[in-house]
């Protein structure tokens, strides 16, 4: 009931905030700037937001048509309304993307720009029914092409080796909606907010494809330590996780200042596509997340509704998890498993572990290839973990669950009711 009230709250307050600002619009086209799609244009939009926040700010407003761009950094006062077909196209040479500090996989270090960032810009707004397009082809190609090179002589390639910047990058910044436009087609994660709160994302349309070319770690919406978060009636369909709650890794990441809780977040009447690795994902960055709730959402996807990814190189608590009121298909309802991509103890004896506890997945009616797995590390604990009222119709009759805290009460598979295989005498 907390996370209710809390969040209740929220989108009250912020709807009155929004209501009281009432801030001059900079037309970039009225400010020097083309409609020109063959044009890289960062400089010129950067001026016109430059000079909105030394007038005291004011809404950057982006007419139809399609602006190329570089990296461009939103100001104290400066907020984005995307016009209906009006289009910010990301460049596609990462030489427009500056090399900065940042955050990316659950660390601080210098990484490249996003097309559109927002460093410490409370009241931060994206809105209006246009688009930002990554134009992220070139860049997968780049992906695929190095990982096929790397496999011939067996070695990996991980996210960071291709030059890839994300589509939008929020850090900081408290008070943020993002309110209408379809983001798409990044070349790495899509939407990463990072140390915010009080944010509201809300029917957006968030995709990058499958084909003809995968689109590698584009994650819809990464939480990154935040808290008191809505996401509401968007379609997300991005091929990597829908929802991704991150936080930090490695084996100190539960004791630096950099990482921590992300808490308070409410997904509400979403619809998840087909291209998903994850509906709600916690981790593969990720040291506490708390008080998350998703319900009423409808799913067709080929993944799970719920995926914990425990890293046995971080100390990690999953807690209050609530997954409820969910139709579609999917891959499975649960799969919580090991996770040991890029797997590091940094030289420490230490032997971390997960608490998952609290969690309760209720109201379930799917077609599922199985029902899933509730199996971590050998170390990590799992209590008060519910499964009630799961309906499933499987083409794989296996569960796997190694925990008998775990209580299934009136879940069906096939129209037969399923039992925790970890209890004895079954």
């Amino acid at each position: 009931m907390k996370i209710l009230v809390t969040i209740s709250a929220l989108a009250i307050s912020m709807a009155l905030m929004s209501q009281s600002v009432n801030a001059k619009d900079y037309i970039i086209t009225a400010h020097g700037v083309k409609n020109d799609s063959t044009k890289i244009q960062t400089e010129a939009i950067q001026k016109v937001i430059d000079k909105a926040e030394a007038a005291g700010g004011g809404r950057i407003v982006v007419p139809r048509g399609t602006f190329l761009s570089g990296a461009l950094f939103f100001k104290p006062g400066t907020t984005l309304h995307l016009e209906n077909g009006g289009c910010i196209k990301g460049s596609d040479e990462i030489e427009n993307f500056p090399l900065i500090p940042s955050r990316m996989e659950g660390r601080s270090i210098y990484y490249y720009a996003a097309l559109i960032n927002a460093y410490h810009v409370d009241g931060f707004d994206i809105t209006g029914p246009g688009m930002i397009n990554g134009n992220g082809l070139k860049y997968w190609k780049q992906f695929w092409a190095l990982r096929a090179e790397r496999a011939k002589i067996k070695k990996s390639c991980t996210n960071l080796e291709v030059h890839r910047p994300r589509l939008v990058f929020i850090w900081g910044c408290d008070n943020v909606k993002l309110s209408g436009p379809t983001l798409c087609n990044s070349p790495f994660w899509t939407t990463h907010f990072y140390q915010c709160k009080n944010v509201i994302i809300e029917n957006c349309r968030i995709t990058a494809p499958r084909e003809p070319v995968r689109a590698p770690s584009s994650d819809a919406i990464d939480l990154d330590v935040c808290s008191d978060v809505i996401v509401r009636d968007c379609y997300l369909d991005c091929d990597d996780d829908g929802v991704c709650i991150k936080g930090g890794k490695g084996v100190y990441a539960n004791r630096s200042s950099e990482n921590g809780i992300v808490e308070n977040i409410l997904v509400e009447r979403c619809t998840f596509g087909p291209n998903l690795h994850g509906t709600l994902t916690l981790g593969s960055e990720c040291v506490h997340a708390r008080n998350i709730e998703v319900r009423d959402c409808n799913v067709n996807t080929g993944t799970a509704i719920l995926r914990l990814k425990m890293r046995p190189d971080t100390y990690q608590i999953y807690e209050k998890i609530t997954v409820k009121n969910i139709t579609g298909s999917s891959g499975t309802v649960i799969d919580m498993k090991p996770w040991k991509q890029f797997f590091d103890l940094e030289g420490s004896s230490e032997k971390p572990y997960g608490i998952v506890k609290d969690i309760l997945i209720e109201n379930v009616d799917v077609k599922v290839k199985s029902l899933g797995t509730i199996a971590g590390n050998p170390d990590d604990t799992v209590s008060n973990f519910i499964l009630r009222n799961v309906n499933v119709e499987a083409s794989d009759p296996r569960f796997e669950c190694i925990y008998p805290d775990v209580k299934l009460e009136n879940v069906t598979m096939n129209g037969k009711p399923v039992e925790n295989p970890s209890l004895p005498n079954q």
